[in-house]
């Protein structure tokens, strides 16, 4: 029975394909302390409101929409390509 032994060369190709998936570039996070400042950063998307110790953020429409203190105003295609996630809870 043989068993299949990478090259160097090999092992390094493998090594930097697994480094630059892992450490891919998340898109700019800029947050704002208020509604009006955010929309115009993004006046072509939805101002969100991103809770960063849960890493979820809120709509408008959603009851914890500009609550908390660990939080900020973001367009939501900044919060969406930084990895977070939006809430299913407190919809109205």
């Amino acid at each position: 029975m043989r068993y299949f032994r990478p090259s160097a060369g090999a092992m390094i190709a493998a090594s930097m394909i697994a480094f630059s998936i892992t450490c891919a570039s998340a898109i700019p996070l800029t947050g704002f302390g208020s509604e009006v400042q955010a929309q115009r950063h993004c006046p072509d998307d939805l101002v969100v409101w991103l809770d960063f110790r849960k890493g979820i953020y809120y709509a408008k429409r959603q009851r914890y929409y500009g609550r908390g203190a660990a939080g900020s105003f973001v367009c939501r295609g900044e919060a969406r390509g930084s990895g977070y996630r939006r809430s299913l809870l407190g919809l109205r």
